[in-house]
């Protein structure tokens, strides 16, 4: 009888911790904005000068397409302005010498300006086969290695910002009108400290069925509403980590 009270008192101990632990917050994970950088046109990537975890700032070298085809399309393009100019002095030698006219002159400098427009543009387009860092952030992943062909828009890295991090979960339809943007929350989980702060910046206007990987013990209602919030302590938290995130008033 002894032994019997005993598992009873503990049975009860432990369905009151899990009651409590329900009652305090919402099964969340950790996501995150990535900004993908890939080449305006497709070529064979030339260099990498970043490898994944890297930290990087704004300014600092990630990878380079080569550049042939474009260096190309520059002398081509300064040829043909070379051409011009040549064309406008013999049209301003010719009209001096009234054996020309204003039209040819005038024609000859619209020319000029065009091919100094296509000079510039290849210019551009050449020195974009290089690219740098937008942002200061890591280096999450790499896609493609120096020598591989890379399509035109197809990221060759992803680069993650600390402020991009954000930590998504679900609420309940009955609790959503106690949740507010801004209002403040607490991230917790494993190997964090003992509460990481946060506030809330997106609440869903769409209601959907409770995801199968998110579970209550108390369930309410089968329609929840995606929430986010975003920390100011980003190193914290871990992309793809499971968080507990706990209102500091229990909205129950």
């Amino acid at each position: 009888m002894r032994l019997t009270c005993i598992v009873v008192l503990t049975a009860g101990l432990v369905l009151g911790a899990c009651a409590k632990k329900g009652d305090a917050g919402f099964q969340g994970w950790v996501e995150a904005d990535l900004i993908f950088v890939g080449p305006d046109e497709a070529g064979r990537l030339e260099w990498l000068k970043v490898r994944e975890g890297d930290q990087v700032e704004t300014g600092t070298p990630l990878f380079a397409v080569d550049p042939e085809m474009q260096q190309a399309d520059v002398d081509m393009a300064q040829a043909s302005l070379t051409n011009a100019k040549v064309t406008f002095d013999r049209a301003t030698s010719l009209l001096k010498s009234s054996s020309g006219t204003q039209k040819a002159v005038d024609d000859a400098e619209a020319v000029i300006r065009t091919e100094m427009a296509r000079v510039s543009a290849a210019e551009t387009r050449l020195n974009r086969r290089k690219l740098v860092s937008t942002v200061n952030g890591s280096v999450q992943e790499i896609y493609f290695r120096p020598g591989e062909y890379v399509s035109a828009g197809r990221p060759v890295l992803s680069l993650l910002p600390p402020n991009n991090i954000k930590i998504r979960f679900f609420v309940p339809e009955t609790l959503l009108p106690k949740v507010s943007l801004g209002q403040p929350v607490e991230i917790h989980c494993d190997g964090c400290k003992a509460n990481v702060p946060a506030r809330v910046t997106f609440i869903s206007r769409t209601s959907e069925f409770t995801p199968p990987v998110i579970y209550s013990l108390e369930e309410r209602s089968k329609l929840v509403y995606l929430v986010e919030a975003r920390t100011g302590e980003p190193s914290e938290l871990r992309v793809g980590q499971p968080v507990d995130v706990r209102f500091p008033e229990r909205l129950r």
